[in-house]
């Protein structure tokens, strides 16, 4: 039966199978796996996005896995949707933490979504960012009016997007 060797790291100790014949050397073996256990952790980039669920509505196929895809390789677990009526039962369904969400889209708009998820109760904490490619005072009232915290043009950036989250969720 191999013995264990406990191994102390910054994330606690972890367990290594060992034979008997090597528990001999134990203590200078255990001086450089724990060292290549610490080396191993602090190069991984601790990640404060991990689990936090983003909402994505737009009508274009090419923004909604452009945000996927990095908020996804920040962490995020994202959901898409392709108009308002869709992002509705998704955000029944999942719950998110944010939603970004187009204006211009079919069926039922930006604005008319945005103003759907601030009237109902369990909701109307969730942070909302309007998209658009539209940059005019107007349209960015229009979105506050409704509720939304942020307006971000298109085409956005990481950076922008990522800004985002931290101002409205604070991690």
């Amino acid at each position: 039966m191999p013995d264990v060797l406990k191994v102390t790291g910054s994330a606690g100790f972890t367990r290594f199978p060992c034979l008997r014949r090597a528990r001999r050397h134990a203590g200078a073996r255990a001086f450089l796996v724990r060292r290549c256990f610490v080396a191993e952790l602090s190069e991984r980039p601790v990640n404060s996005l991990d689990g936090l669920k983003v909402l994505v509505i737009d009508d274009s196929k090419t923004i909604r896995r452009t945000a996927e895809t990095l908020l996804s390789k920040e962490g995020c677990e994202v959901f898409t949707a392709t108009d308002g009526f869709d992002a509705l039962s998704k955000i029944a369904d999942h719950h998110p933490d944010i939603v970004f969400i187009d204006i211009m889209m079919p069926r039922l708009d930006g604005y008319q979504t945005c103003s759907l998820i601030k009237h109902n109760r369990t909701f109307r904490q969730t942070p909302v960012v309007m998209l658009s490619s539209k940059d005019g005072l107007f349209d960015r009232a229009r979105g506050r009016i409704v509720g939304s915290e942020q307006y971000l043009t298109k085409p956005f950036t990481k950076e922008e997007l990522l800004g985002a989250i931290e101002r409205h969720i604070g991690n």
